[in-house]
């Protein structure tokens, strides 16, 4: 009898081996058959399932967003006040935060490969900016996606200085104090 492959599940199942595979060795650095070879298949496979090594990786930031977003979202979940959501996300940025410095790595190094022109014309990472968008403004319960795109900013700005070894960035007490910040904004804000 046949084997019957669930082939969505099969392909979310290379992508998330693809993710420790990149934050290891590099988007730059691996060819398709290399990481064909890391993941034990043949090329033909691999190609079958994404038909280049940019439209794997647009993949797997695809697949990661949509994880990440739930993920956080089951972490924020039972938060009421901004106060409250934002200790959670700074508890949430520390237990995952080996997995948010490779992906920070992952995409840095990513973009030094690609250039930024095949982001910003790229619809996938235009999708993944607003499902990340869209997530802080259901979090922070706002509808403005300028003060979303400057919370995000500021939690890549703290995930990039612990990429860099600063070894004093606190994830809790920042993502404390960006929500009295928060908090006093929206309040005097007309």
């Amino acid at each position: 009898m046949p084997k019957i492959v669930d082939h969505d599940q099969y392909r979310k199942e290379l992508l998330g081996k693809c993710f420790d595979l990149f934050a290891k060795k590099g988007y730059g650095a691996l060819t398709m058959r290399q990481i064909a070879q890391s993941l034990n298949v043949s090329t033909g496979t691999l190609y079958h399932y994404f038909p280049s090594k940019q439209a794997l990786f647009e993949q797997l930031v695809e697949e990661i967003s949509k994880e990440d977003v739930s993920s956080a979202l089951a972490e924020m979940e039972g938060n009421q006040t901004l106060s409250e959501i934002m200790t959670a996300m700074g508890k949430y940025l520390v237990k995952n935060e080996d997995y948010f410095i490779n992906q920070t790595y992952i995409l840095v190094d990513f973009y030094q490969h690609q250039g930024k022109e095949t982001i910003a014309n790229s619809p996938i990472f235009q999708l993944v900016k607003q499902r990340y968008q869209q997530a802080v403004c259901d979090f922070l319960g706002i509808q403005d996606p300028v003060l979303a795109s400057f919370v995000l900013s500021f939690i890549d700005g703290l995930i990039l200085a612990k990429l860099w070894g600063d070894q004093t960035i606190d994830f809790s007490e920042q993502c404390e104090l960006l929500g009295k910040m928060l908090t006093k904004y929206l309040q005097e804000k007309p």
